[in-house]
């Protein structure tokens, strides 16, 4: 499908105005992942809006489009351009609203919130978030994340043949890299026995040994304590179902400022917004929070 990020980008007087006398700034694009997603544009160390035109017109491209809304959604949340079938779905979804403004509002919201609850960021972002908090105990960092997410996904798009063997085998191959880095191997050393392992693994994941079967996981890696095993028994814990009802919430909330804002969480938003989501049964409508970020400046204002 044809991007919209094609569409033309200027540098607007009034930007390069506000940045007074400097003596002879650079004009420079910064991306996070080899050009292959939009990019930021720079002038010296100041941020530029690049001005986005319909091809062929002086119309703007606006976060308030549907296409290019939707086209959004996926790079902030899957880290890839649509694929034609989901970028003709989301946007339908919006489009088929009209000019009733009430529903428009709710059917952003609604597919925003969809792109955290689909199968391909549950296998992406939301495993590599899991990966950390079952290991650390902490929320990961924007900076790390990323780029992480990207490896996980890399060439996975789900609905296209082959896509969840693809995305089982990016998940076993990262996981396995994943208990080799040092960061890991700090906490968890090679010398630790099966038993310890699982039962630190339980212990920062803050879940029960029996809802997460500990005495099969310690079996299972006395039998095979190996980089593999170890990847293997981690990524059981990661993907049970009693971890995923305890971090489903924490995850919404952590990708509403990755995903949204670009940034780390500020302790008091994170806390804020979680307390409210869990007020609310974890339904993000009646929280108004995917509506609140929506709708604010930081948001508005990286287009």
């Amino acid at each position: 499908m044809r991007k919209l990020f094609s569409a033309l980008a200027v540098l607007s007087l009034a930007a390069v105005a506000a940045l007074g006398q400097q003596s002879a700034p650079t004009l420079r694009i910064v991306s996070e992942d080899g050009n292959r997603l939009p990019s930021e544009l720079m002038y010296g160390n100041t941020r530029v809006k690049p001005l986005r035109l319909r091809p062929g017109t002086n119309t703007p491209i606006t976060i308030d489009d549907a296409d290019f809304f939707v086209q959004q959604q996926y790079v902030d949340f899957l880290s890839r351009f649509p694929d034609q079938a989901g970028f003709q779905f989301w946007m339908g979804q919006i489009n088929n609203c009209g000019p009733d403004t009430t529903c428009v509002g709710f059917q952003r919201d609604n597919t925003s919130g969809a792109f955290f609850l689909s199968i391909e960021f549950r296998g992406t972002g939301y495993y590599v978030y899991r990966l950390q908090r079952a290991s650390f105990g902490t929320l990961p960092t924007y900076a790390s994340f990323m780029p992480d997410t990207r490896a996980v996904g890399n060439g996975v798009i789900i609905g296209e043949p082959g896509a969840e063997q693809k995305l089982d085998a990016n998940k076993a191959s990262f996981t396995s890299t994943w208990v080799t880095r040092p960061s890991f191997l700090a906490s968890f050393p090679t010398s630790m026995t099966p038993a310890e392992y699982v039962d630190k693994l339980v212990q920062r994941a803050g879940v029960s040994p029996e809802s997460v079967n500990r005495n099969a996981l310690v079996s299972e890696l006395a039998a095979n304590n190996t980089t593999a095993g170890r990847a293997s028994v981690l990524r059981k814990i990661v993907e049970s179902a009693a971890f995923d009802q305890k971090e489903k919430n924490p995850a919404f909330v952590f990708m509403q400022y990755v995903g949204y804002l670009r940034r780390d969480p500020d302790p008091e938003g994170f806390a804020f917004w979680l307390k409210k989501l869990n007020d609310h049964g974890g339904d993000f409508h009646e929280a108004q929070m995917v509506r609140s970020f929506l709708v604010s400046g930081e948001y508005r204002s990286r287009f």
